[in-house]
């Protein structure tokens, strides 16, 4: 299984990680983050992210809003909601539970 195969089911837990320390971030930013705080190991398409950033707004995970740098270009910067922190944390401890398990059969196997 590669790599990226592995970061399928995982995009909304990185994006919700990501943004509890770094908010507010456009989405390029947290593709970067994303790709670079693994060690260059887990790349996100623009293709994923973007319906994914979409999908956690509509749901209320996160919050985007509009923003002009210096340059005058505008940007959609996001920033996680108090109910995306629940889900934060909900998912952190799912995801930790499901790889104790996994390493679990791994070393016994």
């Amino acid at each position: 299984m590669a790599i990226a195969d592995a970061l399928q089911g995982s995009l909304d837990l990185l994006v919700l990680k990501i943004l509890s320390r770094r908010a507010p971030l456009h989405g390029y930013a947290i593709m970067t983050s994303i790709e670079t705080l693994s060690g260059e190991r887990l790349r996100v398409e623009e293709g994923s992210l973007y319906p994914a950033l979409h999908r956690m707004e509509e749901s209320g995970l996160i919050r985007g809003t509009w923003t002009t740098k210096d340059n005058g270009r505008r940007l959609r910067v996001y920033d996680l909601t108090a109910r995306g922190r629940k889900e934060l944390a909900k998912e952190e401890s799912r995801w930790t539970a499901v790889a104790t398990a996994v390493q679990r059969v791994l070393r016994l196997a």
